[in-house]
């Protein structure tokens, strides 16, 4: 029995195979990404991964449906596995805005899952850190969110010389596309061929933006020019008193094809470019009163960031720690009379919070030892008589005698 394409099968290391992922690698960016995001005062949240269809048709069309894994359930209701997280979170803040301080700042590592071609960095499901801020509108918001992604990929050990943050603006295109004469009705249509400039021949843009009324050379012009609007300017600045004004640059050639951003949007790429985008995201001040049907008008942004991609990249650069998963102790029974003290020493030590293990079943003294080594423990214990017990440290072979209710106290 296989598993389905384009998902997962997750073991602890080591690996048995290279086709099998690690949990402890997924543990490990998964307890940076809530480490850094708490750190900048974000609150984790959560939703179901089965939601309406119809939550993510409002959001982006009745297209998306061919992207999904959704049927209808026993009560006949159309349903899909979330392929984003941003819908739940826009339909949970409608609900219970008032309950919540403004800005709300929170963060979800959801499971996610798309019904699309496999290919190099994308899956059929995938973990994500999504972190959103909502209902602040001032650009220093923006400031506030891309300085957490730069700081979370810090974090992993990536520096500017790994990866760099393209910032860009909607309302720069939008003022482009309309001086330019560009009739409002393809403007979105406009938005996914500029989405598209990096892996469409440039024949075919050529042809596309002519039927539009552009030509590529001026918006190749307007691209290479960079000029920053003042609210990107603003977000600059911003990022320049906190040191991290190497990690980002305007790049208009970022435009997020997604028809819900309304402004400033922004993706994170490796800078030797071996890797589809690390993470993006950007304004959305209209989703909130979307999916409320008008009741609730937030302003919000957000971005999000894939694990896939991510690992392959910390594996490309040699920062993944290794994931030995060393116990601190293991108790060796080697007087099967004395197994019930032995189970209540064990049961003492995990209490005062320590990886303890110890044979299930009667073994040899020396295949205790060598499982002891095998797990690469700090210590080995071994009761004495009914009272007391001998400890050794393994890296120094020191020993001790002690009580059994001192044990505890003996492996600092």
């Amino acid at each position: 029995m296989e598993r389905l394409p384009g998902f997962r099968d997750f073991y602890p290391e080591p690996l048995p195979h290279p086709d099998v992922w690690s949990t402890d690698a997924r543990q490990f960016i998964f307890d940076q990404w809530r480490t850094v995001a708490k750190r900048y005062g974000f609150r984790e949240y959560d939703g179901p991964p089965l939601e309406p269809l119809d939550l993510f048709t409002t959001k982006s069309g009745e297209e998306i449906v061919g992207q999904l894994y959704n049927f209808k359930d026993k009560g006949d209701r159309e349903i899909s596995l979330r392929p984003e997280m941003t819908p739940t979170l826009a339909r949970m803040v409608a609900a219970h805005e008032r309950n919540y301080k403004k800005p709300i700042k929170w963060f979800a590592i959801p499971q996610l899952f798309r019904y699309e071609r496999q290919q190099k960095g994308r899956l059929r499901e995938h973990f994500q850190f999504n972190a959103d801020l909502i209902g602040e509108t001032d650009p220093a918001a923006d400031a506030e969110l891309i300085a957490l992604l730069i700081d979370t990929l810090r974090g992993f050990g990536l520096t500017d010389a790994d990866f760099v943050i393209r910032l860009s603006s909607r309302n720069a295109w939008q003022d482009f596309f309309k001086h330019g004469g560009g009739d409002s009705a393809h403007e979105y249509e406009f938005f996914q061929i500029i989405d598209k400039l990096e892996r469409t021949p440039a024949e075919e843009t050529e042809k596309k933006l002519s039927a539009l009324g552009f030509s590529l050379a001026q918006v190749t012009q307007f691209i290479e020019a960079g000029r920053p609007t003042a609210e990107l300017e603003s977000i600059l600045q911003n990022l320049a008193a906190r040191g991290l004004k190497d990690f980002v640059k305007v790049d208009y050639q970022v435009i997020r094809g997604l028809a819900y951003y309304t402004g400033v949007v922004f993706e994170a790429f490796d800078r030797k470019g071996e890797f589809r985008a690390i993470a993006g995201g950007g304004r959305y001040n209209n989703l909130v009163k979307l999916i409320s049907g008008g009741k609730v008008d937030l302003a919000a942004l957000g971005f999000g960031m894939g694990d896939v991609v991510l690992l392959e990249l910390l594996k490309a650069r040699g920062l993944l720690p290794k994931f030995d998963s060393p116990m601190d102790v293991f108790v060796l029974i080697e007087d099967e009379t004395l197994r019930p003290i032995s189970l209540r020493l064990v049961h003492d030590l995990r209490g005062a919070g320590y990886a303890v293990e110890y044979p299930l079943t009667p073994a040899k003294p020396d295949k205790q030892f060598k499982r002891a080594q095998e797990l690469k423990v700090a210590f080995t214990a071994r009761l004495e008589n009914d009272a007391y017990v001998r400890i050794r440290n393994s890296k120094t072979r020191d020993e001790i005698v002690t009580g059994l209710s001192g044990a505890a106290n003996h492996l600092g």
